[in-house]
């Protein structure tokens, strides 16, 4: 039986003769060459070398500067610099990196590429182990290189091929030598391959995934497909293995021992990314024997849904580009287990592997921890939207080969591993003939997974219908089935492959989709752009993005639009997906007594979860407990009964449950006690502070006192309070725009970052009217409005004090025409010496109004420092949620109602100015915000902006703080 069927444009060229021109270099095929592409598998008992290392470099500004004569053995390339294989020379100290979203950064005349073309040649001597067996072959093993690689073996030419993010092989075993093997590697950065790989992404050139030798013995393994299913009704798998080379597969733990290609079906526990059960095996030839880790799974689209085992699934995804601050897309083993481990303790689910398939050791991982996966192929051509997709090479009948064999190189590679769910053709690559080839070429070689292609909009090729960026109303009219398009469509699932765009602050409007995810069956959810901010090392910025290194075209900070930063610390906008997308939900009335939990899961029950009470009094810890809750099926839900208040809270206390579902054992990926999900259920209600106006303003010597407050008699500007020093108390609207504020080109009506500054509320002018001293208040009279334009705010400051305490009453009235909402509505003023915060309210992170979810009420401390969210575009950031009170600086504030809180080093208009964190310098003022509003964040840096219910707007409003000195 033959297992692989490989595209005619990869025929089997084991060795080719030097040539002389780099023709190849704009020729639209794969290349010359190359074996035929293969499963993939970690190790075997067949010997393997490492060639990863020190390996000697140089870089040619053009293609042909020079000869091929650096690969024959007795070159001298002592002179020549070392760089560290895998990598990427620009990160290296040769040439710089360069970003663009879309945009290519050449000419776009496909499949020619500029003459000015960095070429780096690579070399690299190393010997045979002692033990390196004589007898078989070997196989000389890429696993990525960008964009276009030439290779010698000792002075013999092996071949080129194209296909930065695909494995290519040769047959090398007649050239090996015991030593001082000779292997040269000429890779260009520019290629016909650079028309496909147009991906929004760093161009970083270099041999940047691993370069291993592999011995292959008489009779080794050669190709071999497992097959896994899973029968849901019956509860048995049915496995079979189909090899190359004929052999036998052995699974102790199920009593299996069957021949390749025969069949055995048998009662298995099933693979699903909430329970990876993985099976261990062996595939045994004449000469090699190949573990393998088998998961029984059956994937369909049945009654318009994609199932699982029987069951639907509500992917709750990431996209997932590789990164590494210093080492660009070069990951080892360890950074790619950090990115699964982190996704798994915030309850993320599945991958898009945006957009080209990940180093295959991140596939084992996704099938050892469980994720979903949507492998997708390197294949990108998003230019050509610039002229309208004129001369797009998947329309193009020439660069079919070319693309089937991308095609072919994902689907060999990965055909193995259970996590992998669904083939993606690509990304944004518009349509044409040459992704329905790719389709048809998938489907005939494996029907067992689904096939995704975002701009498939007809779905004539694809199972699934999917989207990126659709807004929340429109989600929702597909999840009514009220969408249109074709028949076909209609029945299919729907996915957002993007949503969410997790640039700077944000996203906002995550709970809004979950919310539509779970009400409507058809959505069966999406993947957040994207996993990791891109920021690029740097000794002058901190991190650099596109522009910072000279690049004439860029996309500037576009490539940070991660939930993680570049150094993998989470965001805040990852703790919101954790919350939102947890995998139970606890919530109820506290009042009656109980809480209600519901399981959230797919396919586990909650058996593998303990609960944990806690009871707070004015967000104090007044007791804890355990509680007792049934393992819930998927889908279940259960009123479970709280045990009776620790004890009786002073009057006029907050109160309220917190539920906690932890892990009960360790796990994999998460130490005994992670939490997986909370809720917290109110009893009794804030009551706000109410002093009763008693102290009587009394002027001397040019200062006003009112209680522990002075104000200056003449403009009535506080201060002090008690020995606290206050400064610059006033009516604050502007804060630093956010990347969603600014927006995105195509939505110019609501890029309000952009209209408010056009506005001028980064700019207000505060009139003072008139200061009025009465028996018992300090009224101060003031206009707030930007210059050249008839809007205002007419703001008046009322004082009262209770003799020990001093509040503060704003009231703010529109005046014109205000067609904009407002960045935020507050009071903002400047204390020295403050270090340390304290607060009762949302935290322990950020949050903003429609990203507050994970935002916990309680007692927290911090400081200021500490407060602060660093973005790689610096921008408004660190405001808490519901904040009662906050205690900083020996100055206590209480408002009515709870306010928005931040406090940092450096103004607002600092913050707008910075274009990176090391533009800011902290000064000597703590500049604090207490925010009666704020305008909610949404994703419009590419999505849809905040929804109207979380618009701040220009309407009248009356709020109070009272301030109280705590030294």
């Amino acid at each position: 039986m033959s297992v692989r069927t490989t595209p005619a444009s990869a025929d089997h060229v084991e060795h080719v003769p030097h040539i002389d021109s780099v023709d190849y270099v704009e020729d639209v095929s794969p290349g010359r060459g190359c074996l035929p592409p293969r499963a993939w598998y970690a190790s075997s008992d067949a010997p393997a070398l490492s060639l990863n290392g020190r390996w000697r470099f140089r870089l040619s500004a053009t293609a042909d500067a020079e000869d091929h004569s650096f690969a024959e053995p007795g070159y001298d390339a002592t002179g020549w610099p070392e760089i560290t294989v895998p990598g990427h020379w620009v990160l290296q100290g040769h040439g710089a990196p360069i970003y663009t979203n879309h945009l290519y950064p050449f000419p776009v005349d496909p499949p020619r590429v500029p003459t000015e073309n960095p070429t780096g040649d690579h070399l690299h001597v190393f010997d045979l182990p002692a033990d390196w067996p004589a007898d078989g072959g070997a196989v000389l093993r890429f696993e990525g290189v960008e964009s276009c690689a030439r290779v010698w073996l000792n002075g013999t030419e092996l071949g080129e091929f194209k296909g930065s993010r695909l494995p290519h092989e040769f047959a090398v075993g007649r050239l090996l030598r015991t030593a001082d093997n000779v292997l040269a590697v000429r890779v260009h950065q520019w290629s016909a391959g650079s028309y496909l790989e147009d991906q929004d992404q760093w161009w970083l050139p270099g041999i940047f995934r691993d370069v291993t030798l592999l011995h292959r013995p008489e009779g080794a393994a050669g190709d071999f497909f497992v097959h896994a299913s899973y029968d849901h009704t019956s509860g048995a798998g049915t496995l079979r293995v189909d090899s190359e080379v004929p052999g036998r597969i052995t699974v102790p733990e199920l009593g299996v021992d069957i021949a390749a290609g025969e069949p055995v079906t048998v009662p298995v526990e099933p693979w699903t990314a909430e329970t990876p059960r993985l099976y261990e095996g062996v595939l045994a030839t004449p000469g090699e024997r190949v573990p393998l880790r088998i998961g029984f799974r059956t994937v369909i689209v049945e009654d318009g849904l994609i199932k699982v085992n029987g069951r639907p699934v509500l992917f709750k995804g990431v996209n997932r580009h590789e990164w590494h601050p210093e080492r660009g897309r070069a990951l080892d083993t360890a950074t790619m287990r950090e990115d699964v481990l982190l996704m798994k303790r915030h309850n993320i689910n599945a991958v898009r592997t945006s957009h080209y398939p990940p180093h295959p050791a991140f596939l084992d991982l996704c099938d050892e921890y469980g994720l979903w996966v949507i492998d997708e192929c390197d294949l990108e051509t998003h230019g050509f939207t610039e002229q309208a997709w004129r001369d797009n090479p998947v329309d193009d009948d020439r660069w079919t080969p070319a693309l089937l064999d991308r095609a072919a190189r994902m689907v060999e590679r990965d055909k193995n591993h259970p996590s992998v769910v669904v083939w993606s053709l690509g990304n944004e690559a518009g349509t044409g003939r040459g992704l329905t080839a790719m389709a048809e070429w998938i489907r005939g070689r494996d029907g067992s997974r689904l096939i995704h292609y975002e701009g498939d909009s007809d779905c004539r090729d694809t199972d699934v219908y999917s989207r990126m960026y659709a807004f929340h109303d429109e989600v929702e009219k597909i999840g009514r089935g009220l969408d249109g398009g074709t028949r076909k469509r209609r029945r299919l699932p729907f996915v957002l492959c993007e949503y969410a765009h997790a640039m700077g602050n944000g996203p906002g409007g995550l709970a809004d989709y979950q919310r539509l995810f779970e009400t409507y069956e058809r959505l069966q959810g999406g993947f957040v752009w994207e996993w990791i901010d891109h920021g690029i090392r740097h000794p002058r910025f901190g991190y650099a993005y596109g522009g910072d290194f000279g690049e004439e075209l860029h996309d500037g900070n576009f490539v940070c639009d991660g939930l993680v930063l570049p150094d993998r610390r989470p965001s805040p906008g990852l703790a919101e997906y954790r919350k939102v997308i947890e995998p139970v939900r606890i919530d109820g009335d506290g009042g009656d007594g109980t809480v209600r939990v519901t399981n959230r899961h797919d396919f586990a029950d909650l058996s593998w979860l303990a609960f944990e009470w806690s009871y707070q009094v004015d967000g104090e810890t007044a007791g804890t407990g355990q509680l007792s809750v049934p393992p819930l099926a998927p889908g279940g839900s259960a009123e479970v009964k709280l045990p009776p208040r620790p004890a009786d809270a002073p009057a006029g206390a907050e109160t309220r449950w917190t539920v906690r579902a932890v892990t009960a054992e360790a796990t994999a990926w998460a130490p005994r006690g992670h939490v997986v999900a909370w809720g917290q259920v109110p009893v009794t209600g804030r009551v706000a502070p109410s002093p009763a106006a008693g102290a009587r303003p009394a002027v001397r010597e040019g200062r006003l006192s009112l209680g522990p407050a002075s104000f200056d008699a003449r403009t009535g500007a506080l201060r002090a309070v008690g020995g606290v020093a206050v400064s610059g108390l006033r009516l604050d609207v502007w804060r630093a725009p956010t990347d969603n504020d600014n927006g995105a080109p195509w939505q110019p009506d609501a890029r309000y970052g952009l209209l408010w500054r056009e506005l001028g509320l980064h700019r207000m002018r505060h009139r003072l009217d008139g200061v009025e001293v009465g028996d018992e208040a300090l009224t101060v009279r003031t206009r707030v409005a930007p210059a050249a334009a008839d809007i205002g705010l007419r703001t008046a400051y009322r004082w009262t004090s209770d003799g020990d305490r001093v509040q503060l009453t704003v009231s703010v009235t529109p005046e014109g025409d205000w067609r904009l909402p407002l960045p935020r509505l507050g009071i903002r003023f400047g204390l020295a010496a403050a270090q340390e915060v304290t607060w009762f309210g949302g935290g322990p992170g950020e949050a903003y109004p429609d990203s507050r979810a994970a935002s916990m009420t309680g007692r927290w401390r911090s400081t200021v420092d500490d407060l602060q969210t660093p973005y790689v575009r610096p921008q408004e950031n660190g405001a808490r949620a519901d904040v009662r009170w906050a205690e900083l600086g020996g100055l206590r504030v209480e408002g009515d109602p709870a306010f928005w809180f931040s406090a940092r080093r450096w103004t607002n208009e600092q913050l707008d100015a910075a274009g990176h964190l090391s533009d800011l310098t902290p000064g000597d003022t703590v500049w604090v915000n207490l925010d009666h509003g704020q305008m909610g964040l949404g994703s419009q840096s590419c999505g849809p902006g905040a929804l109207p219910r979380y618009h701040l707007r220009a309407e009248p409003a009356v709020f109070s703080f009272l301030f109280e000195a705590t030294g």
